[in-house]
């Protein structure tokens, strides 16, 4: 009988302390958290959740690894993030753009290149699923620039560049020595199967909402309390039939292919 994991991280909050002063303040984040651990405990999963405070780059890390040392193939790993989006510059030359996309966790940055590092580590024939309610998530989204328009009421889940330089230069000494430890990891080198489900295009924002994010929200309507039946192609397709068109969700398949863990219905063990 095959095993399922769930990781659940949301922030409403940054600490200032290490983001420069910046507190990265935004409304619906945890709840996002919140409600999609539900949908992982109602399909079953072994679940976890780290709110603000809690969601540590010790607190993420440590999780993710231990998931990665229990989960065999056939098995199924999930990871929802909520908050903020960043960029730091790339000093190992892996990044066409130049910069490394990061999650804004509570005491700092965690680099798209550390959660490669940590994908390596599952075993080969495991499932990951990762659905990212942010702009410039990980491997997902890239290049949103600070000129793009704002098109809601609600603020975009994005660390502007004023902050990302002002917080990268408090904390040059600390970030160049992650920036330049990480291994260029391709594909190839990830055994597990990966899809990625992020808030919007490359080219645009993630907002968020009163209730919950765009993307979560919209996400948990075409879920339906479980009611959807199709696969993750479909579940993406119909997510971005509910979000105005300056926020389409992007769909990503990372490591080895596994058309089978696509024709899925979502979230299943």
């Amino acid at each position: 009988m095959h095993k399922g994991i769930s990781l659940h991280i949301g922030l409403n909050v940054v600490d200032p302390a290490h983001y420069n002063g910046w507190d990265g303040k935004l409304n619906a984040c945890e709840n996002d958290a919140i409600d999609l651990e539900r949908i992982a405990a109602a399909q079953k999963f072994d679940t976890s959740i780290l709110l603000s405070e809690k969601a540590t780059r010790e607190n993420v890390e440590n999780t993710i690894r231990m998931a990665s040392a229990s989960l065999k193939a056939g098995d199924i790993f999930y990871v929802s993030y909520s908050g903020h989006g960043g960029q730091l510059p790339d000093l190992n030359g892996d990044e066409p753009d130049g910069q490394d996309e990061t999650w804004c966790l509570f005491d700092g940055e965690f680099l798209d290149d550390e959660l490669n590092e940590l994908w390596v580590g599952f075993k080969k024939g495991v499932r990951i699923l990762i659905t990212s309610d942010s702009c410039h998530s990980g491997t997902i989204v890239k290049e949103a620039t600070n000129n793009m328009v704002l098109f809601s009421d609600f603020p975009p889940r994005f660390m502007d560049s004023q902050h990302a330089l002002s917080t990268y230069s408090a904390n040059r000494e600390f970030y160049d020595g992650l920036l330049m430890q990480q291994k260029d990891i391709s594909a190839a080198d990830i055994q597990a199967s990966i899809i990625l489900i992020s808030g919007c295009q490359d080219n645009q924002y993630s907002y968020d909402g009163t209730f919950n994010g765009a993307f979560t929200g919209a996400l948990k309507r075409v879920w339906n309390g479980g009611q959807f039946d199709k696969n993750y192609k479909i579940f993406h397709r119909q997510i971005q039939y509910l979000l105005p068109a300056y926020q389409s969700p992007n769909y990503l398949i990372h490591g080895q292919p596994d058309p089978d863990f696509e024709n899925q219905k979502p979230f299943t063990i």
